[in-house]
């Protein structure tokens, strides 16, 4: 296994464990086999386990294996505040406290505010005290690293990276999401403060791997033969920045494929033949998009704060992948921030069209994608959502 060094000097390895996707029996956690899996993966110098408070079962199921194998010492747990159900301090120390419970721990490795999509919801959280309650975690030894996971833009990333001492964070980033939520340009910012930076879903989900069949065969004809989940990691390890790259494992298969891909792929593993191969599958996966839009940002900024790539970049997605996937991820990213703007905020005034390079009819695209990407069940759900959150 490579490691790779936290803010602080101390080796993690670069694959990590995400406990959301454990294997299932009759609804609940197979803690059989994920046992199996998990001292596996401890064995193999994996040192890095995530999970989360809404995960079902998670949190038991870790704590109770990793106390029962006494290995608590040889890794480091993350787990999450989930920020959105929190409005009070006191309500924060008792889901931290039960989250220790869960994992038969008094302390937690790197502890996440979970899912900011807006810079109002730390402003919420500073308002309840929270840094306070921060430092007096990390004075007593409670919280050993603090952080926040995010799905949003990266402008509203970057403020958030700047708006505290953070020692790490974690964003959605695989190479066919570059340049949309935090992407490249939020790697790019938490790299020049010295913030190291966890990767969840470095193959959205599966999507990188179970890919179209002529992406399939440039990969079996390619003289590294190269398996599709492999090549996707390499591009993250490739990277500097990159602390560790979660992957959901729920297969010893998967474990071992992931392990061996991770034991032998550092910082400049990929050749400019690589990244033409890359490139090569990223316009299979392109092909079935709606708007030939490259992300380049041209159009902004909008004077009614549309953000055009990102909602193309979904409606895209709708055609590229599962539509009502793409909708939900929609409905995270843009629809929980404290006020989302949607493409029927467009005024038309053609600014964006006076500046697109590809000559898109964007004000017309933007009405075409807000109906596909809004059906009336998620605008719906949508505003019960944000008004939920943000009350």
């Amino acid at each position: 296994m490579i490691y790779r060094l936290d803010k602080y000097g101390n080796q993690i390895s670069q694959l990590g464990f995400g406990c959301m996707r454990f294997k299932r029996k009759d609804s609940s956690i197979d803690y059989l086999e994920t046992e199996k899996q998990l001292m596996h993966a401890i064995d193999c110098g994996i040192n890095y386990f995530d999970t989360a408070y809404i995960y079902p079962g998670s949190e038991e199921c870790i704590g109770k294996i990793f106390k029962k194998n006494n290995v608590r010492e040889k890794i480091n747990i993350a787990t999450k505040l989930p920020q959105y159900l929190m409005h009070s301090l006191s309500a924060v120390e008792k889901t931290f406290n039960e989250e220790c419970a869960r994992l038969c721990t008094d302390y937690i490795d790197y502890y996440l505010m979970h899912m900011f999509t807006d810079y109002a919801e730390w402003e919420k959280l500073v308002e309840l005290g929270i840094e306070e309650w921060i430092s007096k975690k990390k004075e007593n030894g409670q919280i050993r690293n603090i952080g926040f996971s995010y799905h949003g833009d990266s402008e509203t990333f970057i403020k958030i990276l700047s708006a505290y001492d953070w020692d790490f964070c974690q964003i959605q980033y695989n190479y066919l999401d570059e340049n949309t939520q935090a992407g490249l340009e939020g790697l790019k910012a938490a790299r020049e403060r010295k913030i190291p930076v966890v990767i969840m879903e470095p193959l959205r989900g599966g999507k990188l791997v179970n890919l179209p069949l002529s992406a399939m065969k440039l990969l079996s004809n390619n003289d590294k033969h190269y398996q599709a989940a492999e090549l996707g990691l390499k591009w993250l390890y490739n990277q500097e920045g990159i602390m560790c790259v979660l992957s959901g494992m729920n297969s010893m298969a998967m474990l071992d494929e992931n392990i061996r891909t991770a034991s032998s792929s550092d910082i400049g593993c990929l050749s400019e033949d690589d990244f033409e191969l890359i490139e090569q599958i990223k316009a299979i996966l392109k092909e079935k998009e709606k708007v030939g839009c490259t992300g380049c940002r041209y159009c902004q900024p909008c004077p009614m704060g549309i953000n055009i790539p990102a909602i193309f970049h979904y409606y895209n997605l709708m055609h590229m992948e599962n539509k009502n996937s793409a909708r939900m991820e929609y409905a995270q990213v843009m629809g929980l921030r404290k006020d989302p703007r949607f493409a029927d905020s467009c005024i038309g005034c053609g600014k964006c069209e006076s500046h697109c390079p590809q000559h898109l009819r964007i004000r017309d695209l933007l009405k075409e994608a807000d109906r596909e990407l809004r059906p009336l069940p998620f605008k719906i759900g949508i505003f019960i959502a944000n008004r939920f959150i943000h009350r």
